[in-house]
């Protein structure tokens, strides 16, 4: 918009005279709708793939690999967005994965109703701090609601626990695997909780080890360790071991190279001879060492200055009666050491019994086309815990993976939180009905924008109704109407395709998530609005 301040013309006695000044504000509204139907694009992208019976993507990328999920942060992970305002809208499904785990979908298709709103005042003249200022008021509001609604849980209550994963996992490809998953991802979680620290919960001490054959029916949960990759036996060494004395060494077992790149030319026999009998008293005084400390089993870390091991030494190793795991990566160690409750040791004048961790058994087992090492009955074990995740393709494990990964947070958000809160649309359409009637009691142009921004919250059911194929506007008039009788945990039953009491069908999420959506979207939308501008670095 264009404005045009003049001021009275200048008197006879030839006065300064006052200019007139010309305020251009197009090009602003034209940078804010841009941010705004770009982020609302992004929103509009997933907007399908939302609650039980959403659909799923498939991403390709251009290398060729081919990921299928309905996971809101994996879809705009993947997704190339070049405009800085549609990025934001990624970023918020980030965040709101780090916070809660769950509800990476409805965070970005609540934020762009939001601005839907927001374009519908800022169109009729409203300004966009007014705006930003009635969000602010709103999103306090809308926590303060939800909190009203949410109903206290205790950690011993088990069943709550598996009800609140089961309905993360609902949503997924790997639905149908829901009462084997949920359960398994609250044992899962439960076992690693500090009873010093109850309220903190590191999925950090959850390793979830993918293997492909099978199907998800066989993911299990492994009470000790598993590693995806077979026994170094090719010198015939044993694959079994009873009373593992285990130990985690970073050093190799090979003979030392120069430190600098170069060759060494040696011309004669008894020379060369010398060479292969010092390197083999060399491997041999480790082994000896190894062997004295009563250690029965080696895990060595991936080496890249040199091989962690030669044929040579897995032979002597094989002698000895040591069975060996080569190439542990470095990121794994302090996951395994926390495990066994022993310490890495780095060089061989270090390895002392009192490093060594303590196992009833250590042992490789065939799984699908390929091995894998397992290592149960670990003595003083760490708070730590391994899922085998299996599946049928590399596509159907890895959406396990990410399924599991949800799951395992909305146990973890109970823990830092214990309140439930039900699903299917119940809390969103409450916000609407309560913002609604809050906006009434407000004056001026904040009542206005409150009014628009609780019209928002009703894209949640609206969206899950679409998406189950179900007449949108029937069924959320149907359930605005059970929430003014003041049935508060009305919400929208996809599978039976009506409204019902969603508490009693045990569809319910943590509090965290719902209340982290709301306030993630609020801040993700007022950042947007502030934009007037936009200014390219070279």
């Amino acid at each position: 918009m264009a404005a045009i301040a003049a001021a009275s013309p200048a008197g006879a006695g030839g006065a300064s005279s006052k200019t007139e000044s010309y305020v251009d504000n197009k090009r602003r509204d034209d940078v804010r709708q841009a941010n705004i139907q770009a982020a609302r694009a992004v929103a509009d992208a997933v907007r399908t793939s939302l609650g039980p019976k959403g659909m799923d993507k498939m991403i390709a990328s251009a290398s060729g690999d081919v990921i299928i999920t309905n996971d809101g942060a994996t879809i705009l992970n993947k997704m190339e967005v070049l405009q800085p305002a549609a990025k934001m809208l990624v970023e918020l499904s980030r965040s709101q994965d780090a916070a809660a785990g769950d509800g990476t979908t409805t965070v970005v298709v609540l934020a762009g109703a939001l601005l839907g709103a927001c374009q519908s005042l800022l169109s009729r003249g409203v300004h966009p701090t007014t705006v930003s200022d009635a969000i602010h008021k709103s999103c306090a509001k809308a926590v303060d609601i939800l909190h009203s609604m949410s109903v206290p849980l205790e950690l011993s209550d088990r069943d709550s626990l598996v009800k609140s994963a089961a309905t993360s996992l609902n949503s997924k490809v790997v639905s149908q695997y829901s009462s084997l998953l949920a359960p398994l991802a609250v044992d899962a979680v439960l076992s690693v909780v500090d009873p010093d620290r109850p309220d903190l919960v590191d999925l950090r001490d959850i390793k979830i080890v993918k293997k492909l054959g099978g199907t998800v029916d066989d993911t299990e949960l492994v009470k000790g360790l598993v590693f995806d990759k077979k026994v170094s036996h090719s010198a015939g060494g044993p694959t079994r071991i009873e009373n593992a004395k285990i130990a985690v060494i970073q050093f190799q077992i090979s003979p030392p190279k120069t430190d600098i790149e170069q060759s060494i030319v040696v011309s004669d026999y008894t020379q060369m001879d010398r060479i292969l009998k010092e390197e083999r008293n060399y491997i041999l005084g480790i082994i000896k060492k190894i062997k004295a400390s009563g250690c029965n089993v080696l895990l060595i870390q991936k080496s890249i200055l040199r091989d962690a091991v030669t044929d040579l030494s897995l032979h002597y190793l094989a002698k000895a009666k040591i069975l060996v795991v080569k190439d542990v990566e470095r990121d794994d160690i302090e996951f395994i050491t926390k495990t066994l409750n022993c310490l890495p040791i780095a060089n061989i004048e270090h390895f002392r019994e009192e490093k060594l961790g303590f196992a009833d058994c250590v042992e490789e087992l065939p799984v699908g086309d390929g091995k894998i090492v397992k290592i149960t009955g670990i003595k003083n074990m760490g708070r730590t815990t391994t899922v085998l995740a299996r599946g049928s393709n590399h596509l159907m494990v890895d959406e396990a993976e990410r399924s599991l990964h949800d799951a395992l947070c909305v146990v973890r958000c109970l823990v830092n939180k214990k309140f439930l809160i039900a699903g299917g649309g119940a809390p969103e359409i409450e916000l609407s009905r309560q913002l609604g009637a809050w906006s009434k009691e407000l004056r001026g142009m904040e009542s206005y924008c409150v009014k628009e921004f609780a019209a928002a919250f009703e894209v949640i059911p609206y969206t899950l109704a679409e998406n189950a194929g179900l007449n949108p506007v029937t069924i959320v008039t149907e359930l605005r109407n059970k929430h003014a009788q003041g049935e508060i945990n009305a919400g929208i039953n996809v599978r039976k395709g009506q409204i019902t009491n969603i508490l009693e069908e045990n569809v319910v999420q943590p509090l965290l998530v719902s209340t982290s959506a709301v306030t993630l979207a609020s801040e993700c939308v007022r950042m947007i609005l502030k934009i007037d501008d936009i200014v390219t670095v070279r």
